[in-house]
């Protein structure tokens, strides 16, 4: 079952300024939580058509066993949890530009911390 370090995990950040593509930031969160669910879903996508394949191949259970599939409550919680996770991941770009603006003191110009490195 998760912990709480796998939300925490979610939420790590590049050291350094993140590069951006477009002028306006709004629409640079949203190409990168596009991008983060399309890799996500791909990986996803993959692995779910792998498993499909095997268990019919082996006769083990049929594309329609799977589309009755209807989890118990375990289950249903291990799911949700696992969603909510999954969210986190995707909108961490939103949670970091939060943090950076209710914590300016911490904001580091990628100039600052090269000039700082400098003088080690």
């Amino acid at each position: 079952m998760p912990t709480i370090d796998d939300f925490l995990l979610a939420n790590i950040k590049s050291k350094g300024k993140r590069p951006y593509f477009f002028d306006d930031p709004a629409v640079e969160r949203v190409l990168n939580i596009t991008m983060a669910v399309a890799m996500e879903h791909a990986v996803t996508r993959e692995r779910l058509d792998t498993i499909e394949r095997l268990l019919a191949a082996k006769g083990i259970l049929s594309q329609a066993e799977i589309d009755a599939y209807e989890p118990d409550r375990t289950a249903a919680e291990q799911r949700q949890q696992w969603q909510a996770q999954y969210i986190a991941r995707i909108l961490r770009i939103v949670q970091q530009e939060l943090e950076a603006l209710e914590h300016p003191e911490q904001n580091q110009d990628i100039a600052d911390i090269a000039e700082e490195l400098g003088h080690t």
